[in-house]
């Protein structure tokens, strides 16, 4: 793939972005480029923690520098939601000296990063080719513009708050949004408004409740949030959208639901975090713009949702 300014591309088969990257809602551009010096990988870092605090992250995360010399300078810049080898390689053999992505590569402890295991691969390949690998996660999820807010947002919500307020951010800042649809829809155009704006996985979209109800009411959590029930349930949410809805908790949401409600739409964990790539790719790059820096900024076009084909009933 040839890199462009102000290209942004991901692995969509919705016709959602037009060829500028831009939204074709007439959002603003998805990565730009700034004129001006190239930072240092330590400008990087300080344009990063102005939008997504490390302070935000949960307490059980990792987030922030996982590689990379903060006095390097970076000219590249490319967004992804996992540090697969794939991805890496991506962002290698496209030029990026810096690699953003949603997931840790190490969020659990290690005892060696040798070649011989998968971690390791991707440790040494960042390395050895000089590219740096910077974190944002839960602070990604938190922060004001984070992946649940740019979620909340492609679905059209209205009066947005945080499902779970983030304990040293500001009160529109934490996990998870919850707002209202401008007009009440059933649950099955719901459910289709949802698959439509989010990238193409053999997954899909998976809905329980009635497909005729009338829903207007959205809890969203990108990523896994079947730990925040209580929370969409205080809420007094219609439906909650969000992904890897395990048997138990779904089934046990199921059998604790008011009038069948809140409803539930489980999608991609992948799908419904690439949403928030472009925003922040626009985001960085207005921040160093500001800056007087030149920096071109892509999205990765790597999909890395697990699963590669469903089989289903009919």
């Amino acid at each position: 793939m040839e890199p462009v300014d102000n290209d942004v591309t991901g692995p969509r088969n919705h016709d959602n972005q037009d060829k500028d990257g831009q939204n074709n809602d007439g959002g603003a551009p998805a990565g730009r480029q700034a004129a001006g010096d190239p930072p240092t990988l330590g400008d990087l870092l300080l344009a990063v923690e102005e939008l997504w605090p490390e302070s935000l992250a949960e307490n059980w995360d990792e987030v922030g520098l996982v590689a990379g010399h903060p006095s390097a300078p970076v000219r590249k810049v490319m967004f992804a939601v996992d540090p697969t080898l794939e991805v890496i390689n991506e962002a290698v053999e496209w030029g990026a000296e810096l690699l953003i992505t949603h997931h840790p590569l190490l969020l659990r402890g290690v005892t060696s990063v040798a070649a011989t295991t998968a971690k390791g691969r991707a440790v040494h390949r960042l390395i050895e080719s000089g590219t740096a690998l910077l974190t944002v996660h839960t602070n990604g999820d938190s922060a004001v513009g984070g992946v649940s807010d740019v979620l909340a947002d492609a679905l059209g919500l209205q009066d947005v708050v945080p499902l779970s307020v983030a304990a040293n951010g500001l009160p529109e800042e934490g996990i998870g949004r919850v707002g209202d649809l401008a007009d009440a829809m059933s649950l099955g155009d719901f459910a289709a408004k949802v698959f439509a704006i989010l990238p193409s996985v053999a997954g899909g979209v998976r809905v329980s409740g009635d497909k005729d109800g009338l829903v207007r009411r959205i809890a969203v959590c990108g990523g896994a949030g079947d730990s925040l029930f209580n929370e969409v349930r205080a809420s007094n949410a219609d439906v909650f959208v969000t992904a890897d809805l395990r048997h138990h908790p779904a089934s046990e949401a199921r059998e604790s639901a008011l009038n069948g409600r809140p409803y539930l739409v489980d999608v991609s964990h992948f799908a419904s975090e690439w949403l928030w790539l472009p925003a922040a790719a626009a985001a960085l790059g207005n921040v160093l713009a500001d800056q007087g820096h030149d920096v071109e900024i892509q999205v990765s076009a790597t999909n890395s949702d697990p699963w590669d084909f469903i089989l289903t009933p009919g």
